[in-house]
């Protein structure tokens, strides 16, 4: 077994946080150690503060600003992640890229106390980079590129991610794709009630549910979704947005005129069950994205067999090509939509049909199972040849 020091986030909510809890949690089952080093410690002008917090199983490190999108540390940061590792002794340091100024002081630190340095880079992208906010992304890529040269590894989510990664020089052979995973076991098609989804499904009411799941930011294109949903006909529907995000006011704001029983903003849901709940009831899940990486939304809609709607930016089209679910370019999103809702809502066979195949595509290429499998492999070499 292998003891990993684990570098992510637990809060706030976002993809890299359910990345993290759900494959260390999978580790841990497996019998590997995992301790978990996070921002979770605000830093104050109280320099006598310990280096750890007590009764804390994890390691938490001060920050100044947190958000879901990047990390500020404390200067004392660097200090006490040093002293962390050199206290825990891990096997392998596994650090789930937080978009933080660290970040880039790892491979450095992890060569001085001799232990080898694991990345998983998330940041989402559009290979294609047809817009603003691709090419904006893509400065995120140029800026990482010099540091993730200097990792053992990088896990990168799909051979378009490990092509930008390769033309800004982190070598192929460092790069190693493994797909995001989900358990198929918990985010399953409703076959049985869970105790929140009578409570969820009084909420949304009798109509058809159509959904969008994650952050609210001007990179998820959520407003060209409301302006589809505005501009179609959608009787005895409802669009039902979950999730939190800087965009969340202002969008309200603009298509408050929906609220009257065709839009729901849920806000954000941080429990499991009522997630689960959520898109077991709906019937169709957008993501029009103009950037992604791989989105854990996407395959747990996907494997709770909900029908699937998203841009061909990232990986994600990748996911639902060959009939697994609907994929639109990231120009003109809006127009797409616009033709796409219709048949949606007029042919509710065709979304079932949709749901299955996702559920399908899900079992044969995307579960966590095989993404810990992979990743363990990953370990053990790593290990093995370090040791050597």
């Amino acid at each position: 077994m292998v003891h990993i020091a684990w570098l992510g986030k637990k809060s706030p909510f976002c993809g890299n946080v359910t990345y993290g809890n759900s494959t260390t949690e999978a580790l841990k089952a497996r019998g590997h150690k995992i301790s978990f080093i996070h921002f979770d410690n605000p830093s104050s002008s109280n320099l006598s503060k310990p280096l750890f917090l007590a009764n804390d199983p994890d390691v938490s490190l001060p920050y100044l600003i947190k958000s879901q999108v990047y990390t500020i540390p404390s200067p004392r940061a660097e200090k006490e992640l040093r002293l962390s590792l050199e206290r825990l002794k891990p096997d392998i340091v596994h650090a789930s890229l937080t978009l933080s100024p660290l970040d880039f002081r790892l491979p450095e630190l992890c060569n001085e106390i001799n232990v080898p340095l694991i990345g998983t880079f998330h940041p989402p992208f559009d290979e294609k980079n047809r817009n603003l906010t691709a090419s904006t992304q893509q400065l995120t890529y140029q800026l990482y590129a010099p540091s993730l040269a200097k990792f053992n590894k990088i896990i990168v989510f799909s051979e378009p991610q490990k092509n930008v990664l390769e033309k800004l020089g982190v070598p192929k052979e460092k790069q190693i794709i493994i797909p995001n995973g989900v358990d198929e076991n918990i985010w399953k098609p409703f076959c049985e009630k869970n105790k929140k989804y009578d409570q969820v499904k009084n909420k949304l009411g009798n109509e058809r549910i159509f959904l969008y799941m994650g952050r609210i930011a001007n990179e998820k294109n959520i407003e060209a979704l409301l302006r589809s949903w505005r501009q179609t006909k959608n009787n005895n529907c409802k669009l039902v947005i979950v999730g939190d995000g800087p965009m969340k006011p202002t969008l309200e704001s603009s298509f408050s005129n929906l609220s009257n029983g065709k839009l729901i903003w849920w806000g954000a849901e941080l429990d499991l069950e009522t997630r689960i709940a959520i898109m077991q009831i709906a019937e169709v899940f957008f993501l029009p994205s103009l950037v992604e990486g791989l989105s854990l939304s996407l395959l747990e809609a996907m494997s709770t067999g909900t029908a699937c709607v998203a841009t061909d930016a990232g990986a994600d089209g990748e996911v639902l090509d060959n009939g697994a679910g609907i994929v639109i370019s990231t120009d003109n999103v809006a127009a797409q939509l616009k033709t796409i809702i219709p048949i949606l809502v007029e042919h509710p066979s065709f979304t079932k049909d949709l749901g299955e195949k996702a559920r399908e595509r899900v079992l044969e290429r995307y579960t966590i199972t095989k993404n810990i499998n992979s990743l363990e492999k990953v370990y053990m070499n790593l290990k093995s040849n370090f040791t050597n």
